[in-house]
Formats: structure tokens, C-alpha cells, sequence
């Protein structure tokens, strides 16, 4: 549905969720700044993730390894030689496209049609290396090459064993990092999704031989929860299995975890049984071992890996699709309007609680309601607003995402009664019902509600 992401992009923009990076200077391709309410949201996922990956487990630990590395270790695991995508060029629109996505990119001259049907003269497939390279030093020679990192895994499989020794875990287990990762993609597109700096949640889990292929669908499923518990229900996922021709070479067996974005159904993570190649080819070139020695049965390995590796753009970007919606609501005036609301799970939501003073020009309101800001600040993102109608406040808080909004009103001040004194009215975000709830109460019942 094209439309619906040309909305989702047309909201973002106006709420602060993402921003075209260098926008004053005409932009930068495939490249995007997070705004106030956008950094809120993939922080609250980046964290999520990291607690679940290693908080709740006793099996993984965590590594944040360099951006910058050895350019041997590029070298070893392949990537300097094989790290590659087809690329051809439209002599008639002088614009580049990845040889193997003809039949759906958009033509530079003719939106309507795709490079292989617009009668554009296109040269022949060539490599193009995605890699980003640089230079180490003052001097830009050969000996100081090196590339950004176009994915996080290899800082774990160079520090496996030191991981190993000081976390005195016993196989199976894991090794989880979040970090930046760079691709100089040929072709940009659809938004955040496939960007040229983007953001990687991986865990490389390690393992017995013998037990590649069950943990691999141990990891499926655990995945598969994860999504449910943020707001992105399993049945939006398509999960499909890589045919081999389709694989890398060194993988025995891949899932895909593919979502239904408004543009089409895309990858939104990869879980892959890479077996032992990663270590072996270390362990060859840098002739450092990177085997395991089991205590109780006197064996000494090369573990294998299963890799759950996922987006953290790509998950930040589904969470604002899966959860956009529209519906027709009575307006002040009883007339219809369209509400805009991102039903994000509340522990996503970038701001859990608005907090509205009944009206601005009163000082007892906006004093019990800076009261009320002090109350919650502790323990929870709250975001305070008093300016306009308190409807338009509350549209406000639905567009970011916000599930609750806490008004304080001349009952709060007790002008109709010592029962509803020291109460404000909570909302609730998706069914727009309000009750009333005691101040005091409001950490307690919002917490509870956000975990």
C-alpha cells in the first residue's frame, strides 16, 4: 500500500520520529537522524531486546566490539573478496541499480516502469564491493586500508575466546551486541529499510556440532516470542526457509523473518545455522586457536553458530507500521474527523503518559500538574503539554504512540467535592475511555501497566 507509507513518512517527519539526515543540505541517501520521540522509541527497543538477550538468560553475555578492525579480519572471513552485489548502470536516466532487483526498482525517467521495461540502454552486470573503505593514519596507502563494519559478527567470532575464558561459560552459549554497521548499498530505499548506515541486534550462540540443526529451531521460536511481546504479532511474520542455492555457502540451514510493510513483504531478520566457518577461517589466518575444550568428556572443537541477527531500523520501522491506524471519531463540535493513532505496546511507546493541565491561564492546575510531572518523571517517560484544547493534546499524544494521558482538572482541586479531590482523569490511548484515579495511585497503576 503505497499510500500508507507515504503517510507513515509524512508522520514521522511532523512528530520527530525520523528525519532525513543532512535535510538543510538536501539530504545525504540512505542515510536518516532519529528524532526526539524516534531515539525514545528504538531505545526502548534496543533495551528490551538487550534484557531479554541477557538480563533474563544465564547463557549470553554481552561485547561491544569495534566499528574499526583489522582489515585481516575482513580478509579471513571473506568479505573483502565475495562481499558483493551485482550492479548495472542506465546509460539513459545515469542512475545505478542492483542487477538482480530490475523487475521491481523504479525507473529514473519513467516511475511507471522498472529499468528492464523502460527501454533504457543498461550495461552489463559488475561486483560492486558494499563495503565502506578508509584509511588508518595520515597516510592513504595500501597498508592502511580498513572498512567500517558491515555487520557485527565478526567482533564476536575474533573475541570468542577471550569471552570465553572470562565468562567460564560451558557450550551452548551466546554472545549478544548492538551496534552500527555500514553498507554502501547501490540502490537505497523504502524509507529506513534499506539504508547505508543502519543499526544490528545479533547473538552469535554457540554450540556442539550435533546441536546446530535443534537450535536453530529453538532460536525460531524464541524469536518469534520476541516479536509478540513488542507489539508485532507472529501472524504479520511470514517465516520462510532459504533454499540453498539462495543461502551463503558456509550456512547449513536459514530462516528469514519476513514482515508485511506497507511496500511489500521484507526480511526483517535472519537466523542462520553458519556452522563452524567463522572460527575455522580466524583460527587459519591468524593461527590463534579458537577451539572449545569440554571439562567432562576431554573433547577439544571448533563450536558451531546459530545466529539470530536482526535490524534494529528495520524492527524500529515495523513497529511504526504495524501499529499505525486510522478511524473516524466525533469531533468538539459533533462532527467527524479522522484519529491518527499508533497503537505501539506500551513498553515501546516512546512517551508512556501525557500529562495536561485542564487549562493554562489557572495556577493551581499547572502547579498540581507540575506536581503530578514530579510524581512520575522517576519512573517513566512522561510528556507535559498545555497548550490548546485538551482534545488536540490528546490527538497529539495518539500520533506519537502515547498510551495514557493524565489530565488534572477543578476536580483534582476539589471545587466539586472532598471525593474527587487529589484524583485526575486517566485516558486510555486506544479506547479513548477516562476514569478517575488517585494521585497517589498513578505510579503504581501506570507501571504496571507498561511492563
Amino acid at each position: 500500500n503505497p499510500a500508507k507509507i507515504d503517510k507513515i513518512v509524512s508522520l514521522c517527519k511532523r512528530r520527530g520520529f525520523i528525519f532525513q539526515s543532512s535535510e538543510i543540505y538536501g539530504g545525504l541517501n540512505g542515510c536518516w537522524d532519529y528524532g526526539p520521540v524516534g531515539v525514545e522509541l528504538k531505545r526502548n527497543l534496543k533495551n528490551y531486546w538487550w534484557r531479554c538477550m541477557t538480563q533474563l538468560r544465564d547463557d549470553v553475555v554481552g561485547l561491544e566490539s569495534s566499528i574499526l578492525m583489522n582489515r585481516a579480519v575482513w580478509k579471513a572471513s571473506g568479505h573483502e573478496t565475495t562481499f558483493s552485489d551485482p550492479m548495472v548502470d542506465c546509460k539513459t536516466s545515469k542512475r545505478r541499480f542492483r542487477a538482480d532487483q530490475l523487475d521491481y526498482s523504479e525507473c529514473g525517467q519513467k516511475p511507471s516502469k522498472t529499468p528492464s521495461t523502460c527501454g533504457g540502454e543498461l550495461t552489463q552486470p559488475r561486483n560492486f564491493n558494499l563495503m565502506f573503505k578508509t584509511y588508518v593514519g595520515p597516510v592513504e596507502d595500501e597498508s592502511a586500508i580498513t572498512y567500517l563494519r558491515p555487520e557485527t559478527a565478526q567482533g564476536m567470532f575474533v573475541q570468542f575466546r577471550n569471552v570465553l575464558e572470562v565468562s567460564r561459560k560451558k557450550l551452548p552459549f551466546g554472545i549478544a551486541q548492538i551496534g552500527k554497521a555500514f553498507r554502501n548499498e547501490i540502490n537505497p530505499r523504502n524509507f529506513t529499510f534499506r539504508s547505508r548506515e543502519f543499526e544490528l541486534m545479533e547473538v552469535e550462540y554457540f554450540c556442539r556440532p550435533e546441536q546446530g540443526f535443534e537450535l536453530l529451531e529453538y532460536w525460531l521460536e524464541e524469536r518469534l516470542k520476541f516479536y509478540d511481546s513488542i507489539g508485532i504479532n507472529r501472524k504479520q511474520i511470514h517465516v520462510r526457509e532459504i533454499p540453498e542455492k539462495d543461502r551463503a555457502f558456509y550456512s547449513k540451514k536459514t530462516y528469514d523473518l519476513e514482515f508485511e510493510f506497507p511496500f511489500g513483504v521484507q526480511e526483517l531478520e535472519g537466523i542462520a545455522y553458519r556452522t563452524d566457518y567463522d572460527l575455522i577461517q580466524h583460527q587459519k589466518v591468524s593461527g590463534k586457536p579458537l577451539d572449545y575444550f569440554d571439562e567432562e568428556t576431554k573433547q577439544k572443537f571448533v563450536p558451531h553458530v546459530v545466529e539470530p541477527a536482526a535490524g534494529v531500523d528495520r524492527t524500529t520501522l515495523a513497529l511504526i507500521c504495524a501499529a499505525y491506524d486510522e478511524e473516524a471519531v466525533t469531533d468538539e463540535k459533533g462532527g467527524t474527523e479522522t484519529r491518527i493513532v499508533l497503537r505501539f505496546h506500551p513498553r515501546m511507546a516512546p512517551v508512556k503518559c501525557g500529562v495536561f493541565p485542564l487549562l493554562k491561564n489557572k495556577p493551581e492546575l499547572v502547579g498540581k500538574a507540575r506536581e503530578v510531572c514530579d510524581l512520575l518523571r522517576p519512573h517513566l517517560a512522561i510528556f507535559y503539554d498545555e497548550a490548546g484544547a485538551i482534545g488536540r493534546r490528546y490527538r497529539r499524544q495518539d500520533e506519537i504512540g502515547t498510551p495514557f494521558g493524565v489530565t488534572i482538572d477543578f476536580d483534582t482541586l476539589g471545587e466539586k467535592g472532598p471525593d474527587l479531590k487529589e484524583t485526575v482523569t486517566l485516558r486510555d490511548r486506544d479506547s479513548m475511555k477516562q476514569e478517575r484515579v488517585k494521585i497517589q495511585d498513578l505510579p503504581a497503576r501506570l507501571l504496571a501497566a507498561i511492563r
